[in-house]
């Protein structure tokens, strides 16, 4: 049975088991927070559930209790031997070992039988590649409710022209809807970490119309995350001389960097953004639209190239 409360520090001594920092390891200890997280995740009786971080079980039962199955992924040996020693998870729990950074979630969807409902106590150490996971496999996801520190949660949701706003802002709001459900104070964990945590839903389903108006073209996914990545890494340079000097802009040597500022200019100004503008103050509908100009530029200099 799931220990809480003081159980869970006397549990770990008692079986030599120690919150490792490298894994960035906080054992949720309030059954009720525990139980209020799963509500939040609005799961079904019928649903089978990826759950993230198992440790000692304290989401796992109350998660296993409300749907038909749950694979849990725990990278902690320590916490995998003590489940099959003491054998004290419900039988629709089927515990792997694995880091759930290196797992294929399409196999994982695949195993499920559709798209992916995770829950997760998120380890902190592995707060920001996880998230960049579920962006890069956000079409195998359905819905995701996990906890994060205080300040990852905070820049998921920020606003542009904000200090938090970047990067995971962008491409997450692109394909989903993060929405905060719950802040928990240290007390909630063994040990206590020193900042708050806040329980965030993250919905690949419901989500606002990025892709514009019907008439608007495709755009390229990957030049979208390429252009938002590098645009961020040098944020205190306007959006013209980032994206002048970009690897994807493909020219023949004949075309010098001077012309393909000037071409480069010229798509941004279609836009109706300023070249002049730093990143931290463009929308996400703004990034996509840059994303069309810089690919509409990338195949006119690609047919210069060809017809030369």
């Amino acid at each position: 049975m799931t220990k809480y409360g003081s159980q869970t520090k006397n549990t770990l001594k008692d079986h030599q088991l120690a919150p490792k920092k490298r894994l960035g390891q906080n054992f949720l200890v309030n059954k009720h927070t525990a139980e209020a997280i799963v509500r939040a995740g609005n799961v079904l009786e019928t649903d089978v559930v990826l759950e993230v971080g198992v440790g000692l079980g304290a989401l796992t039962n109350p998660l296993a209790a409300a749907v038909h199955h749950v694979y849990g992924y725990e990278i902690d040996r320590g916490i995998i031997r003590f489940h099959e020693d003491k054998n004290d998870l419900p039988d629709n729990v089927t515990l792997i070992h694995q880091d759930i950074l290196s797992a294929d979630f399409k196999k994982i969807a695949e195993l499920c039988g559709g798209s992916l409902k995770i829950l997760a106590n998120l380890p902190y150490s592995i707060s920001n590649p996880f998230i960049f996971k579920l962006i890069d496999n956000a079409p195998f996801i359905e819905k995701a409710t996990i906890m994060l520190q205080k300040e990852v949660a905070d820049r998921l949701m920020a606003q542009p022209s904000t200090k938090e706003y970047g990067v995971p802002t962008v491409l997450l709001a692109s394909c989903a809807t993060v929405k905060k459900v719950m802040t928990l104070k240290p007390s909630e964990f063994h040990p206590r970490p020193k900042i708050d945590s806040v329980v965030v839903t993250i919905d690949f389903v419901t989500k606002p119309n990025m892709h514009g108006r019907n008439e608007d073209p495709p755009y390229d996914s990957s030049l979208f995350k390429q252009i938002v990545k590098t645009t961020f890494n040098h944020r205190r340079k306007t959006i013209l001389n980032t994206l002048s000097n970009g690897s994807w802009i493909v020219a023949s040597g004949k075309i010098t960097q001077s012309v393909i500022k000037n071409l480069t200019e010229a798509a941004i100004i279609t836009t109706d953004l300023s070249p002049t503008a730093r990143p931290e103050i463009l929308t996400v509908m703004d990034f996509i639209s840059l994303t069309r100009a810089m690919q509409k530029l990338q195949s006119e200099l690609l047919s210069q190239q060809n017809g030369a």
